[in-house]
């Protein structure tokens, strides 16, 4: 499959943004993405294998930081291969003719799940568990608003927010590795910190992505 094939019926499965049209970063990440889903096809890979992988990793994320910093530094590693293996099952799918609502569904559940688990591994790392679990609420909230919106007749994915999942992956990331080096360094509140940006960037998602639904369907 070739990059403009490839980049058309992505297109198709995200609302009709173009990832040709978009920043430098994302399209070199689709890029990416389409190069590594034709090397796991050809490895004969199926896309539900590659999404039950990445949710295998995101789950290992929390029970990774019970080692101790070093395992803080793993956990973040974790959720890296995590991302990798989020954007490679779709690519997958594209490139292989196999994308269905089925996949569409489990890959978005297993997004959730996944991302529970990385705040868990922020609150066992010393993030307090309301500032966690407002995070996650409002993660929720802003995956749940665009779906709702969808269902009502929106007929795109109304808004790209600075709160949508790759940020949430920006902010685990780091958040975890430095968690761990600060731990065997200087101790410092770095868990606290990132899951503070995460709840913030979801308040300034949440409330452009309600704009955009309103916007859509008045």
């Amino acid at each position: 499959m070739t990059w403009d094939s490839y980049a058309s019926a992505w297109a198709d499965l995200h609302g009709g943004f173009d990832p040709r049209q978009a920043s430098p970063l994302v399209r070199g990440w689709v890029r990416i993405a389409w190069r590594a889903g034709v090397l796991l096809a050809r490895l004969g890979l199926g896309p539900m294998a590659v999404t039950l992988a990445g949710l295998v990793l995101c789950l290992l994320v929390p029970l990774a930081t019970l080692l101790g910093p070093l395992g803080f530094v793993l956990a973040g590693v974790l959720v890296a291969a995590a991302a990798f293996a989020d954007s490679f099952d779709g690519a997958v799918a594209v490139v292989t003719g196999r994308a269905s609502r089925l996949g569409y569904v489990v890959d978005s559940a297993s997004d959730r799940v996944g991302e529970a688990a990385w705040l868990v591994a922020f609150w066992l790392t010393g993030a307090p568990a309301w500032l966690v679990v407002t995070a996650g609420g409002l993660s929720w909230l802003h995956e749940y608003v665009r779906a709702r919106g969808a269902a009502a007749g929106m007929s795109d994915i109304g808004a790209v927010t600075v709160g949508e999942r790759p940020t949430r992956i920006a902010v685990s990331i780091p958040g975890l590795l430095f968690a761990g080096l600060s731990a065997l360094i200087l101790p410092l509140p770095v868990a606290t910190v990132a899951v503070a940006v995460w709840l913030t960037l979801q308040l300034i998602g949440l409330g452009q992505l309600t704009v955009a639904v309103r916007r859509a369907l008045t």
